[in-house]
């Protein structure tokens, strides 16, 4: 069984969720080690909902299983959301650092599914963020320039 685990940011801190959230707000859920769904408001140019690991769509292979996946997009609302959170201003910087942590919705698109079992044969060569993404969500927090929460500090 991998890790499940639910993280909310309220703007100030990691925090319990609450019904109504006043922006801006993150929030960070894992479900068993493969998929991280990254809820954000206010969204800007994103859609407010990217994923770390992979997307429902190829985890599932169902393609209603969510919206196809805009990675620039997304790296543009949630580098927004950062200058907002950190007065920052620098947004290209920080869009180009985050797109590489998020899913794309195939393997052939450039996505990060996790490695083929036939690729595990070399763990000593395979970085452990393409594996469980709970790792992959603790440095995308760190990149985030947010504190990581405990259960994912390792």
């Amino acid at each position: 069984m991998g890790f499940f685990g639910q993280f909310h940011f309220n703007g100030r801190a990691w925090a319990t969720p609450v019904d109504d959230p006043e922006p801006p707000w993150l929030t960070v859920e894992i479900h068993d080690s493969d998929i991280a769904t990254i809820t954000y408001e206010p969204a800007g140019p994103g859609s407010g909902i990217a994923f770390l690991g992979d997307t429902p769509r190829g985890y599932f292979d169902e393609e209603d299983a969510s919206e196809p996946t805009d990675t620039a997009r997304e790296a543009a609302g949630l580098a927004q959301w950062w200058a907002l959170i950190h007065d920052e201003g620098a947004v290209g910087t920080k869009e180009r650092e985050l797109v590489a942590y998020l899913a794309e919705d195939s393997e052939a698109s450039g996505g990060t599914a996790a490695p083929a079992e036939e690729e595990l044969d070399d763990l000593d060569e395979i970085d452990e963020g393409e594996i469980f993404v709970e790792i992959k969500a603790a440095r995308f927090i760190a990149a985030l320039d947010l504190p990581v929460p405990d259960d994912l500090a390792g």
